[in-house]
């Protein structure tokens, strides 16, 4: 959701820490953080992805009588306050819940999704293009694996977006452009 609210595209730094690794899988819980340079006049963005139960701490405007989703979900924090939503950015709200009463929705300006299978299947049908389309769900799948990548290498990455290159660590290189054997080269 924060990708596509605030328009993010390429962090400037990535960093991670995680259970245990090995060869093979993703660890049992990770932490990733990436940070985001400003946009034109909107300011640079931290973001924070908690993963295998692990969670953020808890945000000053949270009442004390409310929890963070134990299943999971998003939770946007302002200067000002917080947007708090279940898994898949379900029922957001605004916390605290006193804002969130005083809040007037605008008039939706972007076309609700009927949920990622069926936006798939009405594009493929000629309809419109689906709300995770390439050009988003692309630039977001980047970033996910940015953070894999500086897992795997245990080191905090400078990131040059355009380039696909971690400037202080070129031993990244091969987890980033891949391994490809003879004959099946790009």
């Amino acid at each position: 959701t924060a990708v596509w609210a605030l328009d993010l595209e390429y962090p400037t730094v990535v960093e991670a820490s995680s259970t245990p690794l090995n060869e093979e899988t993703t660890p049992i819980a990770a932490t990733y953080h990436y940070v985001f340079p400003a946009r034109g006049d909107r300011p640079p963005v931290e973001l924070f992805w908690y993963d295998g139960g692990l969670r953020p701490p808890r945000p000053a405007c949270l009442e004390p009588d409310r929890e963070l989703p134990a299943e999971g979900g998003s939770l946007i924090v302002g200067d000002e306050g917080a947007i708090l939503s279940g898994v898949w950015s379900g029922t957001p709200r605004i916390i605290p819940e006193e804002k969130m009463r005083r809040y007037a929705p605008p008039t939706p300006t972007i076309a609700r999704s009927r949920g990622h299978h069926r936006d798939w299947i009405d594009a493929c049908k000629g309809g419109p293009a689906a709300s995770a389309n390439f050009e988003y769900a692309a630039r977001l799948t980047e970033i996910v694996l940015l953070g894999t990548v500086a897992l795997r290498a245990g080191t905090s990455l400078q990131w040059n977006g355009p380039d696909m290159k971690a400037a202080n660590a070129p031993e990244t290189e091969p987890l980033i452009r891949g391994h490809f054997r003879k004959g099946w080269e790009m």
